[in-house]
């Protein structure tokens, strides 16, 4: 909240002075675009509006302009005040992620209230623009206490623009992608060939993979297809092909989830290790300043205590490899308090000990926490948990896999957030999509499988 006071126009004195500073945001210039229906390609952050192979992200210069009104209406003269004229030069061009200098000074005091102001904006470069204004002071002086505007989210996915930005340098990951016989499957390992986060192995039906990318419009020149009809089978010679050292993760296709996951853990010739295995959303929230992990909303449907410490610690390497130095986790139930009555809870006691004393490593575990102070500091003070987890979760555990479900697809379809995520817990990384997911989660999923891969090595 703010709180505002103006100087009436009897104060007024020429040569008195306002200056603020402003960080022009990618987010400020996508509301800019909204607001005004200025669509140039120039203004907006991912897009080459003059041809020259990178984006420009000029902030408008009407946008420049209003910064000036938000120091007239703000602080001199402050509330009350309305424009009666501007002459303004704009004589250098502003970026998103530069700090624009913005500035108005008193010049004269003309009759009816009016008062002319000379105004400019400094970016890094030097002067953006500068003139000056009319406007008509207040009367009196006016004060505002605790003004407030509705927030505003913008729906963009950054941290994943931010995943494909770290993955685009590591190799091609070798991955085998097990029946693409749908139009969604093929197109998702294509895309994710043609931006080199994986080199693509088909396993399947050779007349159905060719039929499936016909209809979405896909090139799989060059893309070796071993010949196995029968899904049981093409899962079953995937995991071979990973033995074979052809390939270093998999990734499902249009067949069944379980009959990836039997081959997967066969006891003879699987992929197994010492741990569960577990799936791990990684999602980008609009408007949450990092990722958000969820799990395990897939593959354990009700989890007892020994499978939580794997899926507790899966989920620790997954953040640890996509560069959470030290991953905060909440375990989650409906409360924040131990209670018999509510095993969940039980669980989750015992995990934060366990990670106490070392049984879980590489990340600060806390619970039980409800979701409301797992996420929210304010929440968290509110029942007087004051650990460095509580209210500042990264990875939230879900006591079951239906809660765990239910936190993912509430996200994606109410927060607007973008789902990407892995099997995690076999030797190799297993990338699992949905027929919902759109491109960007697509390729978000292949690069968190890139990039934990690499860790690996």
């Amino acid at each position: 909240m703010t709180i505002l006071t103006s100087i009436p126009y009897a104060d007024l004195i020429p040569g008195q002075e306002a200056r603020v500073q402003r960080l022009c945001r990618a987010e400020d210039l996508y509301v800019f675009a909204h607001s005004s229906g200025n669509m140039n390609p120039m203004h907006l952050p991912k897009l080459d509006g003059d041809g020259d192979g990178r984006p420009e992200a000029v902030a408008p210069s009407a946008w420049v302009a209003a910064l000036i009104s938000g120091v007239l209406g703000n602080q001199l003269p402050g509330p009350g005040t309305l424009y009666l004229a501007q002459d303004l030069r704009f004589v250098g061009r502003a970026h998103a992620g530069e700090t624009l200098s913005i500035g108005v000074r008193v010049v004269d005091k003309l009759p009816a209230r009016a008062v002319r102001l000379a105004v400019w904006v400094d970016g890094p470069a030097g002067r953006v623009a500068e003139g000056e204004v009319t406007v008509q002071a207040p009367d009196a002086v006016r004060r505002f206490d605790g003004v407030e505007v509705p927030g505003l989210t913008v729906q963009s996915h950054r941290h994943f623009d931010a995943l494909l930005a770290r993955a685009a340098p590591l190799p091609p990951l070798p991955t085998v992608v097990v029946c693409p016989e749908s139009p969604d499957a093929v197109m998702g390992a294509v895309m994710a060939r043609d931006h080199t986060l994986i080199s693509p192995l088909f396993v399947g039906c050779p007349d159905k993979i060719a039929a499936a990318a016909a209809e979405a419009g896909a090139d799989i020149a060059g893309i070796e297809i071993v010949d196995i009809p029968d899904h049981r089978a093409a899962a079953l010679r995937a995991v071979a092909l990973i033995h074979e050292g052809r390939a270093r993760a998999l990734m499902k296709g249009h067949l069944h989830t379980d009959q990836l996951l039997h081959a997967i853990l066969k006891k003879e010739g699987g992929l197994r290790t010492n741990r569960r295995l577990s799936h791990v959303f990684v999602m980008d929230v609009p408007g949450l300043e990092h990722l958000l992990f969820v799990t395990d909303a897939a593959i354990n449907i009700a989890p007892d205590l020994e499978c939580k410490v794997s899926i507790v610690q899966n989920a620790i390497d997954l953040a640890r490899a996509l560069g959470v130095e030290l991953p905060k986790v909440g375990i989650l139930s409906a409360v924040e308090t131990v209670t018999a009555s509510i095993p969940s809870t039980l669980d989750a006691a015992i995990l934060s000990k366990m990670a106490d004393r070392g049984q879980i490593t590489g990340g600060l575990v806390d619970g039980p926490l409800a979701m409301d102070n797992a996420v929210d500091p304010g929440a968290a003070r509110t029942k007087g948990l004051t650990g460095l987890v509580a209210g500042r979760a990264e990875i939230l555990v879900a006591p079951n896999m239906e809660a765990g479900n239910m936190i993912a697809k509430e996200l994606t379809f109410l927060a607007h957030a973008a789902a990407a995520g892995i099997v995690m817990g076999a030797q190799v990384p297993v990338i699992l999509t949905s027929r919902a997911d759109d491109d960007k989660a697509r390729l978000a999923s292949c690069a968190v499988a890139a990039l934990y891969a690499e860790s690996l090595r």
